[in-house]
């Protein structure tokens, strides 16, 4: 795999690049890439949809060369940031869509090159505005072609979903069931069926034949959080939608959420990302699991790639468990968009960073991919027959090289001249009738091992060199097709790489930018199976029966399989042996403990320092009783941390076990009093005070801890460990960088001298930050900055918050799902009713609701609660706005704002961020709910301008 970031990609003109700070690109929101690969269209905030050529992307030649152009033309029509470009799949046209709310379609002028207005920019190729397509009350978030061009479909914060007819353009239906903004929208490859994703938290599947509604996915949305976009794709072979932004575990887990055809279920889940799923993109391939077998269900997997709001992009193959690869912080923000080049070897991605990345695959990285012929053969076993295409009109999709040979303006297509090493290097056949002489071919497999690999961007293979017009008649070459392989998860039993079997892992090569490496995946069961088809299915033919089933199914994780031809297999071909690497226990088959406490001295306990008992906390946080088992399970995995102390006085054992088979084990010298695990770590508290920190190998990669006390409480989360000791001290240590997050501090200092009080719980966040609950109702972090306890939450906001719980004026479903909010509802359940009646004084409610309300947004900026710290942010200016409280209003404004002229790395007083949302980004919603207040409308206007000025300058 190759992969590279073109500076020179940017939304900005070349003019005034030299005068603005370079450290700052404008965001680019969208990307596609054109049929015949040679260009490829990006929108941004610059309200300009750009074209751009391939090949100075992925041939450095080519970019130090300059030929062809690197930008062969800007498109300033829109008045608003482009949100979404689309090519047809003819390639005739573009679409784009923009916060303008008009949909724009884009078709090749060869008289329109030169100047662009109102800049030095020069167009090397010429695209006119075809047709201005209304009809949006608002921005359009996301468009989509249908097989053949024969619909469009456009999507946006109206909550609409229009249908265009992609031939006439003008508007066929109207759909408007969504309840929010619908920012997602993508055709079944079969052409049954459209599906819309939105934020009121559904995935909505559409009749074409009707327009009627099929089903709806609400299950794995119910609690996701908002993001830009919730773009969706549709697997190929036509089986699945992956769906972004899904979550598990009640919100705390994102995934993307693959719902199956027709049963409509999203069992299936995509799990590793730290931050929401922005976008998904299938490669437009069926790849097979054994090239040399029948295009049947039970031979095909696919491939896609997901972009989080964790900066970090996962290629997956559905006959793996684990992804193919993982590039981290590949960018500064969020992933925008994905797209995938038709030959299925390039993906293209774009960030809200403004900058593009590029990852360029190897034939045998992509093992089995078939040619798109051999996708529409499988496609006659759905059964659903297309109405004709109209009639009379130039641009029919994807036309052969024998209907034309016009060819575009410059430039030539990235891997026209490549083609003839490309052929050289890898040995092609037919795919199916050879005597097709036009027809596409696929490569033979090849397993090699090569001993070293370029991570300069070069170009592989061959693309088609045409881009055809609405107005001519073009041809697209079909391209060479070669080879893949990968792993996915499944939140109800089955995981994703169950829906297809395994084959062989690929090699990665990293980047000096971006590494490339494999998620330590949260879920991983294989010990269960769907209903598969016959294997010996076939193309529907006179010889063979016509088999109806249109499941891909799920088969089990089994290397040995006949489809599982990996390259590490085929490199050793002297020795066809298998021999079963060995664990520290592996060889011990697992028993059964009972749990019993075990009463008395153990031996290699140890009395705890007097510090314990002179604390004033002492009694009051227990330690664990002794027993003979213990067990702590490990998020969406089936291996399970156990720890045994024994009875009379043998061994004490810490293991890790996966269904019946010990992965390994450990002797510990003292009895094991708590045990905690996550996906990156294991941990075992002893009873003389001791802990150790182990990988998830059994490697102990941190020394033995003395930490003076017996443990009173375990807890890990991510990669965090928390332990609070019975002497009331608590520790929290960040495992990945082996180092504590702040100095051990005492817990005397919130609980006090009174007896009564005690800790309910104790838990820890994914970003450090430690929760403790007590029994007087209050709840509290500590914050290493501050080098203080800080409250998070008090039940003393029930006698007069207008926020609290119970209190709520206004029905808010955010609230509702959030750890602030959680910890509200855990308080409001232990504290008695409230004296309504009992006066107060005239500000009570109101001095109560924005004191509340100023925790709850300190709160959520502790723990890092992005939805909850948005929430609030907007229902404390709304009082603020009722109330008139200019002087708050104004502070809450230049807080938000910051300093006007503030630079990165020049002021480092102010953030532009809190809790991952772009501050002004926050006051512009703010503004909006201070303008509709009599006494802040002039406040809320005049800082409007002042943003749009900012917004200029920057």
């Amino acid at each position: 795999m190759r992969f590279t970031k073109p500076a020179w990609v940017i939304h900005r003109d070349r003019d005034s690049s030299s005068s603005r700070d370079e450290t700052k690109r404008p965001v680019i929101y969208t990307c596609h890439v054109h049929p015949d690969g040679s260009r490829i269209a990006t929108g941004g905030i610059d309200a300009k949809v750009r074209i751009w050529s391939t090949k100075p992307i992925i041939n450095h030649a080519s970019e130090l060369s300059g030929r062809p152009p690197k930008s062969l033309c800007t498109l300033t029509m829109h008045t608003g940031p482009v949100l979404t470009v689309r090519w047809a799949h003819s390639g005739r046209w573009l679409a784009s869509g923009s916060d303008d709310s008009i949909v724009m379609i884009w078709d090749l002028d060869p008289t329109a090159k030169g100047k662009v207005w109102g800049s030095d920019e020069v167009n090397v190729e010429g695209w006119k505005p075809l047709k201005r397509l209304p009809g949006h009350d608002s921005d359009v978030t996301d468009l989509a072609w249908s097989p053949e061009d024969r619909y469009l479909a456009s999507v946006g914060l109206d909550s609409s979903v229009l249908i265009w007819c992609g031939y006439t353009l003008e508007r066929l239906r109207k759909l408007d069931q969504h309840q929010g903004f619908v920012k997602g929208v993508c055709w079944d490859p079969v052409g049954e069926f459209l599906a819309t994703q939105s934020d009121d938290r559904t995935v909505k599947i559409w009749r074409t034949t009707d327009w009627g509604l099929e089903a709806e996915v609400t299950k794995p949305f119910e609690d996701s959080p908002g993001t830009f976009f919730r773009r969706l794709s549709w697997s190929p072979d036509g089986a699945h939608i992956t769906a972004s932004n899904a979550t598990n575990n009640s919100g705390y887990v994102f995934v993307a959420a693959v719902i199956s055809r027709g049963n409509w279920t999203a069992d299936i889940s995509l799990v590793g990302h730290e931050n929401a799923v922005e976008v998904a993109a299938y490669n437009p391939h069926i790849f097979l699991r054994n090239p040399k077998d029948d295009v049947v269900a039970s031979n095909i997997c696919s491939v896609v790639a997901l972009g989080a709001d964790d900066r970090s992009i996962s290629v997956w193959q559905t006959k793996c468990a684990r992804p193919l690869i993982v590039a981290k912080e590949v960018f500064e923000r969020q992933i925008m968009d994905l797209s995938w080049s038709r030959d299925g070897y390039t993906l293209y991605a774009v960030s809200s960073d403004g900058t593009m990345a590029v990852f360029s695959f190897d034939p045998e990285e992509l093992e089995g991919l078939a040619p798109f012929t051999a996708q529409e053969k499988y496609f006659t076993k759905f059964g659903f027959t297309a109405p004709p295409l109209p009639t009379g009109f130039s641009h029919s999709s994807l036309p052969t090289i024998a209907q034309t040979d016009q060819r575009m303006t410059p430039p030539p297509s990235p891997r026209q001249k490549a083609a003839t090493a490309h052929t050289q290097d890898h040995a092609q056949s037919d795919f199916g009738s050879s005597q097709n002489n036009g027809g596409e071919h696929i490569n033979k497999l090849v397993a090699k091992r090569k001993t070293a690999k370029r991570i300069q961007p070069t170009f592989m293979g061959s693309l088609g060199a045409n881009i055809p017009s609405a107005g001519t008649s073009a041809a697209i070459p079909p391209p060479p097709q070669p080879a893949a392989s990968s792993r996915v998860q499944n939140t109800n039993g089955r995981s994703f790489h169950e829906i297809t079997g395994i084959a062989s892992s690929s090699r990665l090569v990293a980047s000096p930018t971006a590494q490339a490496q494999l998620f330590q995946s949260s879920n991983a069961f294989d010990d269960a199976m769907m209903n598969g088809e016959p294997s010996g299915l076939r193309y529907p033919s006179e010889e063979n029966d016509i088999d109806m089933s249109t499941d891909v199914p799920i088969a089990s994780f089994d290397t040995s399989s006949k489809g599982a031809r990996g390259k590490r297999k085929a490199s050793i071909a002297e020795d066809d042996r298998t021999v079963k690497p060995r664990t520290l226990g592996g060889d011990r088959v697992r028993d059964v403990v009972s749990v019993r406490e075990i009463v008395g001295g153990v031996p290699g306990g140890l009395v705890a320092s007097p510090t314990a008992f002179e604390s004033s906390v002492a009694g009051r946080l227990p330690v664990p009783s002794v027993l003979t088992y213990l067990k702590a399970t490990i998020e969406g995995s089936e291996d399970v941390f156990e720890g045994r102390n024994s009875e009379d006085g043998g061994a004490t054992e810490v293991l890790l076990v996966n269904g019946k088979q010990t992965q390994w084990l450990d002797y510990l010298p003292s009895p094991i009093l708590a045990l905690a695990a996550t996906s990156s770590f294991r941990a075992v508290a002893m009873q003389d005070g001791t802990l150790n920190i182990y990988s998830t190998t059994g490697r102990r990669i941190m020394p033995t801890l003395s930490l003076g006390a017996p443990c009173s409480t375990l807890v890990g989360n991510k990669h965090f460990l928390m332990l609070l000791t019975s002497a009331g001290m608590l520790h929290i240590w960040n495992v990945k960088k082996q180092q504590a997050v702040f100095t051990p501090v005492s817990v005397s200092a919130i609980m006090g001298i009174s007896p009564n009080c005690s800790v309910l719980s104790a838990s820890i966040q994914p970003n450090g930050s430690p929760i403790i609950q007590l029994s007087t109702g209050v709840a509290h972090s500590y914050d290493h900055q501050l080098l203080s306890w800080t409250k998070l939450s008090d039940g003393w906001w029930a006698e007069g918050s207008d926020a609290w719980q119970g209190r709520q004026r206004v029905n808010t479903q955010v609230a509702a799902r959030g750890i602030v909010s959680a910890i509200e509802g855990s308080i409001a359940e232990r504290i008695s009713g409230t004296d309504d009646e009992k006066p107060r004084p005239t500000w009570w409610n109101t001095a109560m609701t924005l004191g509340h309300l100023e925790t709850k947004l300190h709160t959520a900026k502790t723990l890092n609660s992005p939805p909850e710290y948005k929430h609030a942010l907007s229902v404390y200016a709304k009082k603020l706005a009722d109330e008139g409280f200019r002087a708050k209003a104004e502070e809450l404004v230049k807080e938000l704002f910051g300093p006007t002229y503030w630079r990165p790395g020049r002021d480092d007083s102010w953030s532009p961020t809190v809790v991952g949302f772009s501050k002004r980004d926050l006051l512009k919603d703010v503004l909006v709910i201070f303008a509709r207040s009599k006494t802040l409308t002039k406040l809320a206007l005049d800082w409007q301008d002042v943003l749009k000025k900012a917004a200029l300058e920057d």
